[in-house]
């Protein structure tokens, strides 16, 4: 088990405009409690993404902010070789939008990294408010088991190719897409309960918060997977503060 921890903070100048820096904090904490050394490596638009990190934070951003997100990691292609390797990446709303197949911005359609296979499209409305969603265990998060709650803010509809999963299965809010979406698909039904994605060493969704401060499960979910562990393996955390967070958040979206 390792006992010193990098967490890549991936463009926090272009993708950082919904408070999503805070996963990484998160991480760094949940693992200094532990009495690991965890350390936050930011890496800005135009400097190389490291491959050999122990695991990635990307978060959300504008339509223009996505555009430069996403030339950048394509011409870079460090962000690659770490999912390649196995490394995990966590990545919320723009994230998970850069890194599909494709994704629509300012009224174009523009290449996604390709580290998850979805395309996303405009959606009528803008979906905001609580979401709460049942993880699906598929992949990497087999081992989740507690309901997964955030905030989303987007208008981008989601929709996930045969190699990609979803996260979680939809309790509240809009997740993936709308009905105005769904109807135009031929697994729009299944489609339309989804929030977020899995695909490898990739965990993507649109919940905010930070989306790891409301979810202390998710996020130890990536620190084990960073160390090389099971979940069961970690040492437990009991935080009254984050305990009462979820309790709060969770009667808030289903209330």
């Amino acid at each position: 088990m390792a006992d010193r921890l990098s967490i890549g903070l991936i463009l926090p100048d272009v993708l950082g405009t919904y408070g999503d820096d805070g996963n990484a904090l998160v991480l760094r904490q949940r693992a200094r409690w532990r009495g690991l050394d965890a350390e936050i490596v930011r890496v800005g638009l135009g400097e190389a993404v490291p491959n050999d990190l122990d695991v990635y934070c990307i978060g959300g951003g504008e339509d223009s902010a996505q555009t430069l997100a996403a030339q950048h990691l394509i011409a870079d292609g460090g962000l690659g070789r770490a999912a390649w390797a196995g490394r995990p990446i966590f990545a919320v709303c723009a994230g998970l939008q850069v890194l599909g197949e494709s994704f629509r911005a300012g009224g174009r359609v523009y290449d996604g990294v390709g580290l998850i296979d979805a395309t996303t499209a405009a959606m009528q409305n803008r979906a905001i408010g609580e979401v709460v969603s049942t993880p699906t265990g598929h992949g990497a998060t087999a081992e989740l088991t507690e309901p997964l709650t955030g905030f989303e803010n987007h208008m981008g509809a989601s929709i996930l190719g045969r190699e990609a999963k979803p996260l979680g299965r939809l309790r509240a809010g809009t997740g993936n897409m709308d009905e105005s979406t769904f109807l135009d698909i031929s697994d729009g039904q299944q489609q339309r309960a989804s929030e977020g994605a899995v695909q490898g060493s990739v965990i993507a969704t649109y919940m905010h918060g930070p989306a790891l401060a409301r979810n202390p499960q998710l996020a130890d979910l990536l620190l084990a997977k960073a160390m090389g562990v099971s979940l069961a393996e970690l040492e437990p955390l009991e935080i009254d503060a984050v305990t009462a967070l979820r309790a709060e958040r969770l009667a808030a979206a289903q209330g």
